[in-house]
């Protein structure tokens, strides 16, 4: 199951979430039920924030917990962490697994004549590399909240955008995201989050180590995309999406990235760095058990190595892949730096959450500096909760 939410992450181009009921889930009104020719070009029109639409840069960084509905399937557990990586410039990433990850960031850039917020989202899933770029067009202060809306860079909403409203006085954030698989459909509601703004101590580093925010311009789209590099559909002889694919029978994002064309890969992201885990199953876990592998502000076991009973150092994963078979390493990349706790739990009753009857180890801390490349060995994964 945990796949098949990723895969609908990767195809929709945006990040997702969660709640219950149609006001959430509907939080900008209804699309028109006309369909556009995939081939048409929507006149997009980016806001201007040196008028209006800046503070949601601020507004949206911060770690973000909560629950997350895709199409009908709810994951009652889910985080965004999202920091500021230059003055201009807010990532989050959700690492998936060695299958792949999906990332979306926000930073200021100039497009179409304007000084503008311009999202970048994607990932790797399978050996097929995705990014595509969104440009803010609503900035709106609502009785609810304030509302702003990112689309498509080239096809508008048309194609795929995002939502997002955070509710007067409170910490909390409703993000929605709408597909139509490039032009194919009217745009559907894919996913919803529904969270609140936690650990504010993270955000706030990143903030103070960067100058954030500041209205410069991060990388620059004032000459829009190459439309040699960009993606075009089959059918149509022009691209419809401000969209960048490549494919190889790996997920090195590196080559990948530079075989898309994407003008603003993994390399040109200031402060973000990697980590490798490395995994010693020992004699207690058998080849075949499935991993779960958490990067966590604070401890999930403790100097014994057993789960600790603190539900709040649970809502503090930062990053939650699960392994497949056989896999005993994990390299995480577009890593924030800072201090993080890394926990492998031998997911031994396969409810892909560490509970009584896994198998964990003690806990266990490194250090990622700004750009840094780090390696760690997890052994003696042989605690039975």
């Amino acid at each position: 199951m945990k796949n098949q939410f990723f895969i609908t992450l990767l195809i929709i181009a945006s990040i997702s979430f969660s709640c219950t009921t149609d006001e959430i889930r509907n939080i900008a009104g209804t699309k028109p039920a006309d369909p556009s020719d995939p081939g048409t070009v929507t006149d997009v029109n980016p806001i201007d924030i040196n008028q209006k639409g800046f503070e949601f840069l601020e507004k949206m960084q911060g770690h973000w917990v909560g629950t997350n509905l895709v199409i009908t399937t709810e994951y009652p557990w889910f985080g965004w962490d999202y920091r500021a990586i230059s003055p201009s410039h807010i990532f989050g990433i959700h690492e998936n697994g060695s299958a792949g990850n999906l990332l979306t960031s926000f930073f200021v850039s100039n497009y179409k004549g304007k000084r503008t917020i311009m999202a970048r989202n994607g990932g790797v899933l399978n050996g097929i590399y995705r990014t595509s770029y969104f440009v803010m067009d609503k900035a709106e202060n609502r009785a609810d909240g304030n509302y702003y809306r990112l689309v498509d860079a080239i096809g508008g909403d048309d194609i795929m955008y995002m939502e997002l409203r955070f509710p007067k006085a409170t910490d909390s954030l409703y993000f929605n995201s709408y597909t139509s698989n490039l032009g194919d459909r009217i745009p559907n509601r894919h996913m919803t989050f529904k969270g609140v703004k936690m650990h504010p101590e993270l955000a706030q580093e990143a903030k103070v180590a960067t100058g954030f925010p500041q209205n410069i311009v991060e990388t620059d789209f004032a000459a829009g995309f190459d439309p040699d590099y960009l993606y075009v559909k089959d059918g149509i002889t022009k691209a419809n999406s401000a969209t960048f694919l490549a494919r190889q029978n790996n997920n090195d994002v590196f080559s990948l990235a530079e075989e898309s064309g994407d003008p603003f890969t993994i390399i040109d992201q200031p402060r973000l760095g990697y980590l490798l885990v490395k995994i010693n199953r020992g004699n207690n876990i058998p080849p075949n058990q499935s991993l779960l592998v958490y990067l966590s502000k604070d401890a999930i076991t403790d100097d014994f190595g057993y789960l600790v009973d603190d539900s709040e150092a649970f809502n503090t994963f930062l990053q939650f892949p699960s392994l497949t078979t056989g896999e005993n390493e994990f390299l995480f990349t577009y890593l924030h730096p800072g201090t993080y706790y890394v926990t492998v739990v031998a997911d031994m009753n396969n409810d892909n959450a560490p509970t009584e009857g896994d198998i964990t180890h003690r806990k266990q801390m490194v250090i990622l500096p700004p750009e840094g490349q780090e390696e760690i060995t997890i052994e003696n994964i042989n605690v039975q909760n």
